[in-house]
């Protein structure tokens, strides 16, 4: 089974998804705009999620999480929990 470690930043509007990922892309780091943006606890260690398989993290994340090349930011994802900037720091 794979397994994935990824990071993210959770915001309620496409608007500040996009934004944000102008921001990091911009150069900005993305472990401080997780703390400063995120409504996810995640948010206090950098938006790090840690280890996990397919299946435990909601569909639409998911997907991307397997899919995506790995430190790659990818969003903005749109799940039942708002709009997700993520990047899969790695995957077995």
């Amino acid at each position: 089974m794979a397994i994935a470690s990824a990071r993210h930043i959770l915001v309620d509007t496409e608007e500040e998804c996009l934004a944000l990922k102008d921001r990091i892309d911009g150069g900005e780091d993305f472990a401080d705009v997780a703390k400063g943006h995120s409504n996810c606890p995640s948010k206090a260690q950098g938006g790090d999620l840690g280890q996990f398989g397919p299946g435990m993290m909601v569909k639409e994340f998911d997907e991307v999480v397997f899919s995506a090349d790995v430190n790659t930011l990818q969003g903005p994802v749109k799940t039942q929990f708002g709009y997700h900037l993520l990047e899969v720091t790695s995957r077995d």
